[in-house]
């Protein structure tokens, strides 16, 4: 049954170049195995919480000292969320540096931009559930920068917090975000984005520019039918012609390659799980603020444009780059340098990506190490001033 299973989502035949571990690295696969942990992980986790502010925090607790491997079970999931962050944002720098996300892929880059942003969605709504210290301050800090965006600002921060401050209405909301309504629209993105990589005939391959001039010729001969997202539509998919003596079947090279890779994975997050856990500070305090109040790690580098500029911090800089991003496939329409990694045709436009990605992860470095109380500059090495010391 399950082989079967395995076949029906998989093609019959996959190319030589789409299991070469050194061209796509597996990031895709780990972001997908990241989500299913998640979903497992995240429903056991359902059995033991109760979205109350009463209740919350000492249910993180129960998880702790209580529940039989309710720590473990903890860790794993903020683990593997933190995780799938950095794996999403991986596999689509791995995209880019490939020329992947060119003709005929440009939808399928779209849909991989709003997974990435339903995956920091679901990340940040869950970091208010265990309702301490961290969680509160970190979604107070997240909805204030919401609150920057010009005319809709204050109406969706409010939206989200069901009112001006951080409390049961905010934390059933996101527990409802969270649990519901993103996870639906999570696995209904990763079923169309799965299903339109095989549409567009598998990873991208660096004789790709051939398969084009073989399309033309394959235009001359009677239309078929095939199907579109919600239609059958007049052409043929780019599978048509391929050479059988470069293609493989997919089982057993490339079905058991991604079941090794599930096994890996989920032996890195349960190794990360049993000898690190999830932090857990005090119960969450309205009244005292930590100094400074951060928000969660990958909205640093954000919380940091903020402190110099409010609107073009929060609303101007990360607009424009996900509109580009957006807008990329439709503009680039340079087919050279596809399916090759830092492919010379695309010197320019793999310098300007590395720059912006640098600049982030620059200024997410500086947020997380750097800022001190105030949000003045301070050096992570060095000691902090005891109580005594400060008198």
């Amino acid at each position: 049954m399950v082989s079967s299973f395995l076949l029906h989502i998989q093609p019959a035949k996959v190319h030589r170049h789409s299991l070469r571990a050194s061209y796509s690295l597996g990031l895709g696969l780990i972001s997908l195995y990241l989500f299913l942990i998640l979903i497992v992980t995240g429903v056991l986790l359902m059995f033991y919480y109760v979205p109350s502010t009463d209740h919350a925090y000492n249910d993180m607790k129960d998880l702790q000292f209580v529940v039989s491997a309710g720590l473990v079970l903890r860790n794993m999931h903020r683990w593997a969320a933190h995780l799938m962050v950095i794996f999403v944002l991986l596999h689509m720098c791995r995209v880019f540096y490939t020329g992947a996300y060119k003709r005929p892929r440009e939808f399928n880059w779209v849909l991989g931009i709003g997974l990435f942003l339903l995956t920091l969605g679901l990340s940040f709504t869950g970091y208010l559930l265990p309702w301490d210290q961290l969680a509160f301050w970190a979604i107070t800090v997240g909805t204030n920068i919401a609150s920057y965006a010009p005319y809709i600002g204050p109406g969706l921060k409010y939206l989200m917090l069901g009112g001006n401050v951080v409390g049961q209405e905010a934390l059933i909301r996101f527990y409802a975000l969270h649990v519901i309504v993103l996870p639906a629209f999570a696995v209904l993105l990763i079923a169309i984005h799965l299903w339109r990589v095989r549409k567009d005939g598998g990873l991208s391959r660096p004789d790709e520019a051939g398969d084009t001039v073989h399309q033309v010729e394959l235009s001359r001969l009677p239309i078929s039918k095939t199907y579109g997202l919600m239609e059958l539509a007049r052409g043929t998919t780019p599978q048509v012609g391929r050479n059988p003596e470069d293609e493989v079947f997919a089982w057993p090279h490339l079905i058991f390659r991604e079941l090794l890779l599930f096994l890996l994975v989920v032996a890195a997050v349960l190794f990360l799980a049993v000898f690190w856990n999830a932090p857990l500070e005090e119960l969450a305090n309205p009244i005292h603020p930590p100094n400074p109040a951060k928000a969660p790690w990958y909205f640093l580098g954000l919380q940091e444009l903020v402190s110099y500029s409010a609107f073009w911090g929060g609303v101007v800089v990360p607009g424009l780059l996900i509109t580009a991003l957006v807008l990329l496939p439709y503009i680039d329409h340079n087919s050279k340098g596809v399916g090759r990694w830092f492919a010379r045709e695309r010197f320019v436009a793999n310098t300007i990506f590395t720059i912006c990605l640098v600049i982030a992860i620059v200024l997410t470095i500086i947020g997380t190490l750097f800022r001190g109380p105030n949000w003045s500059w301070q050096d992570p090495f060095k000691k902090p001033p005891t109580v005594t010391e400060e008198q």
